[in-house]
């Protein structure tokens, strides 16, 4: 532990044996803060994410109503062009809510942070896993892909204040969490997806067969 993370974590002469454990094992009020800082800004983040997912899953909804009408209409061609433009709306909208997830996991990892201190084993998968989220999202969301990197220097000069030394092993070990946060996210996305979004193009054949069916 270096000297100046021990000034920041360290306790008053005279405190009892408990309270400089208690000390030892949360943050001092310059690391707390900044802690809260960034995870109140993931929150934010999450939440544009969240709004995105909306707006692109009431637009699928529309080109999704369209496609059904153009086949009950034996417009083929027309069908088969809203059903491209669903998929590639559900691409984006696939990847938006993998991100929203992952930074659900981060947003609940640091508040651990602030609660027992155990700034290595959470900040470094954390930080691993907003930088790759933020490279998902340069090409869909580059404002929030930029305040990701923002977030992801700050988490870094947290883990170079609190002096902690990341060996070889602790670095494959985070990115093996980092990876687990990343795969469950992607579970979770994928089932969300199905129950979000309705299969094109079976299930707009089968919704123009039903409109077809009514008015006859």
């Amino acid at each position: 532990m270096s000297n100046s993370f021990a000034k920041k974590w360290g306790s008053e002469p005279g405190k009892s044996i408990f309270g400089r454990v208690m000390e030892a094992v949360r943050p001092g009020p310059g690391l707390r803060e900044r802690l809260i800082q960034v995870s109140y800004r993931i929150s934010s983040l999450k939440s544009r994410l969240e709004q995105e997912a909306y707006r692109l899953q009431q637009r699928d909804k529309e080109l999704f109503g369209k496609c059904v009408d153009a086949l009950s209409l034996k417009d083929d061609l027309r069908a088969k062009m809203y059903a491209a433009e669903c998929a590639e709306v559900r691409k984006v909208a696939s990847l938006i809510l993998r991100s929203q997830l992952a930074l659900e996991q981060v947003h609940l990892r640091l508040q651990t942070i602030q609660e027992f201190g155990d700034i290595a084993a959470v900040v470094a998968p954390v930080s691993k896993v907003v930088n790759a989220i933020r490279g998902q999202l340069l090409g869909v969301m580059p404002q929030v892909s930029y305040e990701l990197s923002e977030v992801n220097e700050t988490l870094n000069s947290i883990m170079i204040d609190a002096g902690v030394a990341v060996s070889g092993g602790f670095e494959v070990e985070a990115s093996g969490e980092a990876q687990n946060i990343l795969k469950e996210a992607y579970t979770v996305a994928e089932q969300r997806m199905k129950e979000k979004f309705p299969e094109i193009p079976a299930a707009a054949e089968k919704a123009a067969a039903e409109k077809n069916k009514n008015i006859q």
